[in-house]
């Protein structure tokens, strides 16, 4: 069993993890060292600090930003 942080909440870790998986499992590059299952490996990266969310606010902000670039 792979420990959260304490300072992620178990939904945030689920959710973040789940997410993660889904992007190992179309084919991007693990941020850990060794050979693990997608999901196992996004709860490690996820666990490690290699993976976070971005807020809603910061994410809106560069989506919006990138759409003004030539």
């Amino acid at each position: 069993m792979i420990q959260r942080p304490d300072d992620v909440s178990a939904f945030e870790f689920a959710v973040v993890s789940g997410l993660r998986a889904a992007q190992l499992m179309r084919g991007c590059i693990q941020r850990i060292e060794g050979s693990h299952k997608a999901t196992t490996a996004a709860q490690l990266e996820v666990a490690g600090g290699y993976v976070s969310r971005v807020p809603a606010a910061e994410q809106t902000a560069a989506n919006a930003a990138a759409r003004q670039l030539p």
